[in-house]
Order: C-alpha cells, then sequence, then structure tokens
C-alpha cells in the first residue's frame, strides 16, 4: 500500500506515498497535468509504480502543489519543477543515494524540463511526453533520457514527433511504440507494465 509521506518545500506541503523496497534504488513518478484530472493515483502513473517495485525500486508518488492534499495552487510549470526538486532533495536526504525519474504526459514535461536543466538522477523514463499538446523546443538537451514509450494512436504524444526530438536531442534511447494505444492506455496497461519490466532487468 505504502506510507503517506508529506514533503515541505518553502511554503509548499506535497503529499505523496512512499513504498518502500531494501535496496538503495528509488524512483519518483510524477502525474499527468492536473487541470485535466491527473494526480498520483492516476492508472497509468500506478502501473508504472507497479512496475517499478517489482523489480526492487523503493517508488515515490506524489501530487504536484494545488493538486489533492499538496497545498498551494497550479503555477502553469514553474512551480511544479520546483516540486520535483524538492522531492529529488528529500529523497536523497532519506536515504537513497540512486534516485531515477519517470514521468507520464504533463509528468514527462515537467522531468524533462528538471533534467534539461540538470539534476542528479541516475535515469530518466518519459511515457507519452505531450509533445502534440505542449512544445518541446525549449529543452535542448535530455542527458540520462533511458526509455521513452508512447501509443501508436496516441494523439497528444504523436509517435513521429517524438522521435522527431529524439533525433535533436542526439540520445541513445529505448523508444517504443505501443500499436493500438492511445494517450490513456486503455485496454494496453498490461503491455506498458511488459515494457517497462523488461527494461528494468
Amino acid at each position: 500500500m505504502g506510507k503517506q509521506v508529506t514533503i515541505a518545500h518553502k511554503n509548499i506541503q506535497l503529499e505523496g506515498v512512499l513504498q518502500k523496497k531494501t535496496s538503495q534504488k528509488a524512483v519518483i513518478i510524477c502525474h499527468p497535468h492536473p487541470l485535466y484530472g491527473g494526480d498520483m493515483d492516476n492508472p497509468v502513473v500506478m502501473t508504472i509504480a507497479d512496475s517499478f517495485f517489482q523489480a526492487g525500486f523503493t517508488t515515490l508518488r506524489f501530487n504536484f502543489r494545488g493538486t489533492g492534499n499538496s497545498t498551494g495552487t497550479f503555477d502553469d510549470g514553474n512551480g511544479e519543477q520546483e516540486d520535483i526538486r524538492a522531492v529529488i532533495s528529500w529523497l536523497a536526504e532519506t536515504g537513497y543515494p540512486e534516485i531515477h525519474l519517470a514521468g507520464y504526459s504533463f509528468g514527462a514535461r515537467m522531468n524533462a524540463l528538471v533534467v534539461s536543466k540538470g539534476c542528479d538522477i541516475k535515469d530518466h523514463i518519459m511515457v507519452s511526453p505531450p509533445v502534440g499538446f505542449m512544445s518541446f523546443d525549449d529543452i535542448k538537451t535530455m542527458s540520462s533520457t533511458g526509455f521513452i514509450v508512447t501509443g501508436a494512436d496516441d494523439e497528444i504524444a504523436p509517435p513521429d514527433l517524438i522521435q522527431h526530438h529524439i533525433n535533436r536531442w542526439q540520445i541513445d534511447v529505448q523508444y517504443e511504440v505501443i500499436e493500438n494505444c492511445d494517450h490513456f492506455y486503455s485496454g494496453c496497461l498490461p503491455k506498458l507494465k511488459t515494457l517497462l519490466a523488461a527494461y528494468l532487468l
């Protein structure tokens, strides 16, 4: 089930769920757009967390500011980047030297911004980065990114446009496209879990 945690950052209190494993590997999973109903209990977020947990990782899901019981208000992606950095720092101080970042949709966009500006993480995974909905042109570099996945029928994260950015970033990344899959992974969560499990082996 995991343990409810509160991560304090300046005047913001972020609610999260920490599910511990005995290894020192941990992953932070960031949720889709809060203005469209996204939160840490989203089914795709839960699937990502389950995949990492079964692979031996401690997992931390959290709600961005203004979502669920996290205080503050939505900050159009600016404060949300601060939230991610605060959670990385908190997890490192809690005793996890190897931290991975994973995000779905808006969460992938926020993580990409943080990674592109430099942060101390081991690996970065993007699930359906919303390149068809939000511009990624401002992201010039994406080091540490090991895995990207989207659906063949995903209009918010279209495969061709993601490939364009991968080429632009010049990164050696495992890129998977799930056939007959939309942005919400309707009926495709088992396939997503299988791909993540194989990558995390």
